[in-house]
């Protein structure tokens, strides 16, 4: 590599030195964890392009290793440092709702609809509520594809007793955007609740959600008791 581009490479850790980490780009933020270009790429071409390609920053959350890895100028390590950044900011965030009450399905909605604006295939997740309601842990159970997603209640009540939940919520994107539940949604939701009541751990909703709109089973079943 040659003295000018060592130089090039140096400039947005000084940056973040002088000005701060707020300061940096989003190009400039990829560099610092690349650290290097390649041999025909500095390191801030090799970032401006990957984002380009990718169509952004917002599009990297949703990158798996085999994606990454397929990108020129992108090899194992490099892959490995972008993902553990990423999984690392996901592990933060989600410690911060301990902080927050999200006993609501709107706020559920509101804190978690960005996660869900790029997500390409089907994720199931279960939230686990203490005896006040408020948020234990939120567990990704199974990644999907763009039609459907594999769910066992065994697995999300083995979660639930693990961590001492009273109750729980379920919850899972439609990448398509439309929240309108299928018949598969449907029956889950029925096994889950049944099985929630044989071991004392009642579901509380279910919500199918995009990054527009959430469609709740609860507030759906409280509309139908209302208008009956």
């Amino acid at each position: 590599m040659k003295f000018k581009e060592i130089i090039q490479e140096e400039k947005p850790r000084e940056k973040l030195k002088r000005q701060g980490v707020e300061s940096l780009s989003d190009s400039e933020l990829l560099s610092i964890l690349l650290r290097t270009g390649s041999k025909n790429e500095s390191v801030d071409e090799l970032s401006t392009r990957i984002l380009k390609e990718i169509g952004g920053l917002n599009k990297l959350s949703n990158m798996s290793l085999n994606m990454l890895i397929k990108i020129k100028g992108i090899k194992l390590s490099k892959a490995s440092t972008i993902l553990t950044a990423l999984e690392l900011s996901k592990r933060i965030h989600d410690k911060e709702n301990k902080n927050i009450k999200l006993n609501s399905t709107t706020k559920i909605f509101n804190y978690y609809k960005n996660e869900f604006k790029n997500m390409k295939q089907e994720k199931f997740y279960v939230l686990l509520y203490d005896a006040k309601l408020n948020l234990i842990e939120r567990k990704e159970l199974y990644k999907g594809t763009l039609d459907s997603v594999n769910v066992h209640p065994r697995e999300i009540f083995k979660e639930a007793i693990l961590e001492s939940a009273s109750s729980i919520i379920v919850m899972h994107n439609h990448p398509s955007g439309d929240t309108t539940p299928s018949k598969e949604d449907i029956e889950i939701t029925r096994k889950i609740e049944e099985t929630g009541k044989i071991v004392g751990i009642k579901l509380l909703d279910h919500i199918i959600i995009s990054h527009k709109e959430y469609y709740s089973f609860y507030e759906n079943r409280i509309k139908e008791e209302t208008l009956s």
